[in-house]
C-alpha cells in the first residue's frame, strides 16, 4: 500500500513518539503498517469500524488517531512541498498557468465547512476547491461549505501555494496567469489577482460558450476526477472538517507523487 519511493520521502517527517516509561503497555503500530491502513480507507471508502484488522492494519480508531495526530504536525503539508520542489528542480512545473475550479460533494454529516446544497437545500454539502499547475498537478486545495461561492476563495487559493524550492534563487510561488470559468467573473477579484503580480484569464458571464479557455481549463477537471477516484473524497463522512481536510491534504500528496514517479 505504501511504495518504499513515498514512505522514503515520509518517514522523516512523521513526529517521534513520546513513551513514558512509567506506563507500559501493548507496543506502537508501525506507522507504516497505519499509514498502509489509512490509504485503504482513502482509496475504499470503507469506514473505520469496518477496516479488517487480519490486513494487519491495526484498528480503525488507531489509523483514525495517527491521520488527526500527522494532520495536526503538518506532515501532509511538508510532504507536498517536497514532493514540489522535486518536481521544480527537474523544470517539470508548468508555472506559465494555473487553473481553477471546485467541486461539490455531499455531506453524510452536517459539521463545519459545510452547507446547504446547491442542487438540493434540505441536504449538506461541502467543496473542494482546486488549484492545479499548467499540466493539473495541484499546488493548493481547500474546503469550504457547499453554499460557497467559488470567487471567494480564487485569492485564498492563490495565496495558499507554498513558497516552492528546489533551484537556486528564491523560491517560486506565483504562476503567471490563472485560468477560471464564469463562476470567478467578478472585476474586483481580477484587480486583485493582477496586484498579486498575476494575470487573470477569467471567462465572462452573458457571452457565448466558446472562449477558448477550456483548451487549457481541461486539466483541473481530470486532477478533480483523480481526487474523487479516491472514494472517501466521493461523499464527506467526517463531521468534523479538520480530519476531512487531513484526507484532502494526503490525496494531494499522493496525486503528486505520482507525477515524480512518472516525471522524475
Amino acid at each position: 500500500m505504501v511504495p518504499d519511493g513515498l514512505w522514503q520521502r515520509i518517514e522523516p517527517l512523521l513526529p517521534k513518539p513520546k513513551r513514558d516509561p512509567r506506563r507500559p503497555g501493548r507496543p506502537r503500530m508501525p506507522d507504516r503498517q497505519v499509514l498502509s491502513g489509512i490509504l485503504f480507507v482513502l482509496h475504499t471508502g470503507i469506514p473505520w469500524e469496518f477496516l479488517p484488522q487480519e490486513l494487519g492494519f491495526g484498528s480503525g480508531m488507531t489509523c483514525w488517531r495517527r491521520l488527526e495526530e500527522w494532520n495536526s504536525a503538518g506532515v501532509w503539508q511538508r510532504l507536498h512541498e517536497l514532493l514540489l520542489a522535486e518536481l521544480h528542480g527537474a523544470g517539470k512545473l508548468d508555472w506559465s498557468r494555473a487553473v481553477i475550479d471546485s467541486s461539490h460533494v455531499r455531506a453524510a454529516r452536517r459539521g463545519p465547512k459545510s452547507g446547504p446544497s446547491p442542487v438540493d437545500r434540505a441536504r449538506a454539502g461541502s467543496k473542494h476547491h482546486v488549484l492545479t499547475e499548467g499540466a493539473g498537478i495541484p499546488l493548493a486545495v481547500s474546503l469550504t461549505g457547499g453554499n460557497r461561492n467559488d470567487v471567494t476563495e480564487l485569492l485564498p487559493l492563490i495565496d495558499k501555494v507554498p513558497p516552492v524550492r528546489g533551484r537556486r534563487g528564491r523560491p517560486r510561488q506565483r504562476p503567471d496567469e490563472v485560468f477560471a470559468d464564469r463562476a470567478y467573473d467578478h472585476d474586483k477579484y481580477r484587480k486583485a489577482v493582477r496586484a498579486k503580480g498575476v494575470r487573470p484569464r477569467i471567462a465572462r458571464r452573458g457571452t457565448p460558450h466558446g472562449s477558448g479557455l477550456g483548451v487549457y481549463r481541461w486539466v483541473i477537471e481530470r486532477t478533480i476526477a483523480w481526487y474523487h477516484g479516491m472514494k472517501r473524497l466521493r461523499i464527506r463522512w467526517e463531521r468534523r472538517d479538520d480530519v476531512h481536510e487531513a484526507f484532502l491534504g494526503l490525496a494531494t500528496c499522493i496525486i503528486t507523487y505520482r507525477h515524480v514517479v512518472r516525471l522524475c
